[in-house]
């Protein structure tokens, strides 16, 4: 019972974690924001570098909102991503 448990949560955790890739489109995460190629919001890569340990940060940007912190196009709140701005910033945080 112990064994048939664990793997019925394994399952339930990797159907609600999407792949990283898969998670920005659908939050249109994309149309600004690229893992390594700038467009009009800092990449990934330059969050997780310069937000690294700081978690709450990201996910506080993407429900709020953020502006002055890398340039001066201010990134306007997310309520689409709202409902993953922790697994956004997770898969964001993950980018080396």
């Amino acid at each position: 019972m112990k064994l048939f448990t664990a793997l019925l949560a394994a399952g339930f955790a990797v159907m609600a974690a999407p792949a990283s890739a898969d998670i920005f489109a659908e939050n249109g995460c994309i149309g600004c924001h690229d893992a390594a190629k700038k467009k009009m919001g800092p990449t990934w890569k330059e969050v997780a570098a310069k937000r690294a340990g700081d978690k709450a940060t990201v996910v506080a940007a993407i429900k709020n909102g953020a502006k002055g912190n890398y340039g001066k196009i201010p990134m306007p709140p997310q309520p689409k991503a709202a409902a993953q701005a922790e697994a956004l910033a997770d898969a964001i945080m993950a980018v080396k």
